[in-house]
């Protein structure tokens, strides 16, 4: 009579006249997964967790991502640069090596020829008195003092000094000094020995008799 009387008024077996939720677990609610209190089934559910902007119709357009191009940008110009400075002193560092090498190998060549050289300057000097005394006019001698003179000035030798010339103590060796009347500067009366240049280095200073002013 009990269940005639209650389907009579209209109320529902399932309903709770305490008005409370029912149980979880049945075919029209579920449990939230924060507090674990049963909700309708479709109803919304906020999750907790970080507030993140998003576009309307959820996709970023180009302008969202144009500072990512700036970036790279820039640092591709800075890479750019740090590898042209880098190059620019590999370059530099690479010139000077090569004309200090250049340099020194140039030394080096002078400073070998100059100790060949050193051997036949007694030799050259025999032939520049032989000359004076006229003992190269003719003969073989003449020839072979040709040969070894144009022989060593191919090697970068080259003489200097000779009668007539102001005499400067930078390149001569005056042995000698003679009062001469006439004269306003000194001046080379006579050469001993002939001074020689290797290139740009002075090999020997010429060795002279020096005219100068009377009184």
């Amino acid at each position: 009579m009990a269940a005639d009387k209650s389907n009579r008024d209209g109320e529902s077996p399932n309903d709770d006249e305490s008005g409370r939720f029912p149980e979880a677990g049945s075919e029209a609610f579920s449990s939230d997964p924060a507090t674990g209190e049963p909700v309708e089934d479709g109803a919304f559910v906020e999750a907790e967790g970080p507030d993140v902007e998003t576009p309307s119709n959820g996709s970023l357009n180009d302008d969202d991502l144009s500072f990512l191009d700036a970036v790279s940008s820039g640092q591709a110009d800075d890479l750019a640069a740090e590898r042209l400075g880098d190059l620019q002193r590999v370059t530099a560092e690479y010139a000077n090596y090569r004309k200090r090498t250049e340099a020194n190998r140039e030394v080096e060549r002078e400073r070998t020829v100059g100790d060949v050289v050193k051997i036949l300057l007694p030799v050259l000097d025999d032939l520049d008195r032989a000359e004076k005394h006229g003992d190269l006019a003719d003969g073989p001698f003449a020839s072979i003092a040709g040969k070894l003179r144009t022989g060593v000035e191919r090697l970068g030798l080259k003489p200097f000094g000779a009668a007539g010339e102001v005499f400067d103590p930078k390149e001569h060796e005056a042995i000698f000094q003679q009062p001469t009347a006439g004269v306003e500067v000194a001046t080379i009366a006579d050469v001993v020995e002939t001074g020689y240049y290797l290139g740009s280095t002075l090999l020997r200073a010429a060795k002279v008799v020096v005219a100068v002013p009377n009184g």
